[in-house]
């Protein structure tokens, strides 16, 4: 038997506490069976009896990042026997490190971030929020009122999840719809070239919001790189970024058929026209962007290697 664990994870004050006191109590989280909710850290908001006890949910404390072993969380186990875990993580810990039970599942990942605190903690803590988010299913945004620029925000945390969901609260719920950014290049174009600059953007705005790019045709200039899963005449031609920091890189590209693809060498560079499309893709787990080949020709390496997306 698998115990699902829901991993919630922010920075002290985040929200996560009242997330979960939340959530505990909606009818469609609720279960007849023990939930044990693990709290890392104590902040301001207490967690409520009234919650625990509708939620059917027992709280343990492990306020110290070496209390937070496989042993001491097997024994929690067979203590209460619990049909679920919530573990509210101390944002100041590395989820990196973290070891979990054989039996333990992590279900689903979500990071809470106060939208007012969060350019402070990005300035100067970018490595930890990279680790914070980066394998989270759902980054959450609260306290969003009154707060501008949230386009930016989420291109920052697209730039290093680029498959989760990334939502936005304020007072009276989810905002549905922020805007549309400034972009570097004409949308209303059907050809977009694009330059060192605007790669990143295109690429964070496409993998947001593709319906804008269908059947546009995209001319860049991008490092050729093959999926070790990838079908025959299907590669990846893109460019390294720097997603946070200097030793913090990713190679962001759409994969790209080509009837001769098989010709092409790795970390070739290339000059490349291509349309853009939707298709259902294994990396997507569904549908999400591809790019079919135009035209294809050998270029020389720009002068930026890497390109900056933060």
């Amino acid at each position: 038997m698998t115990i699902p664990v829901y991993f919630v994870n922010g920075m002290l004050e985040s929200g996560k506490t009242e997330f979960i006191n939340f959530t505990i109590e909606e009818d469609y989280f609720k279960i007849d069976e023990t939930t044990l909710i693990i709290a890392c850290e104590e902040g301001i908001a207490e967690y409520e009896d009234e919650a625990l006890k509708n939620g059917h949910a027992v709280l343990e404390m492990l306020e110290e990042e070496t209390d937070f072993t496989i042993a001491n969380l097997t024994a929690l186990e067979k203590k209460h026997r619990p049909e679920r875990i919530i573990i509210e993580y101390n944002g100041m810990w590395n989820p990196k490190d973290i070891l979990l039970p054989a039996s333990w599942h992590m279900e689903e990942q979500i990071t809470l971030i106060d939208a007012t605190t969060f350019p402070v903690y990005y300035a100067n803590m970018k490595s930890r929020i990279a680790e914070m988010v980066r394998n989270a299913d759902v980054v959450v945004f609260n306290r969003c009122d009154d707060v501008e620029d949230l386009l930016s925000f989420r291109r920052s945390i697209r730039a290093v999840n680029q498959f989760g969901d990334i939502i936005f609260e304020n007072a009276y719920g989810e905002i549905d719809d922020l805007g549309d950014e400034d972009l570097p290049y004409d949308l209303e174009s059907d050809t977009i070239t694009l330059t060192d600059d605007s790669y990143a953007i295109w690429y964070l705005d496409a993998m947001e919001r593709p319906e804008k790019y269908l059947g546009k045709h995209i001319e860049f200039v991008g490092m050729v790189m093959h999926g070790e899963e990838y079908p025959e005449h299907w590669f990846i031609p893109g460019r390294v970024a720097m997603v946070c920091c200097e030793e913090d890189v990713a190679f962001l590209g759409y994969p790209c058929y080509l009837e001769n693809g098989h010709t092409l060498q790795e970390q070739q560079w290339m000059n490349v026209k291509a349309r853009f499309d939707l298709k259902e893709w294994f990396e997507y787990e569904g549908e999400g962007p591809v790019l079919y080949v135009e035209s294809l020709e050998s270029a020389d390496a720009p002068e930026k290697l890497v390109i900056d997306v933060r």
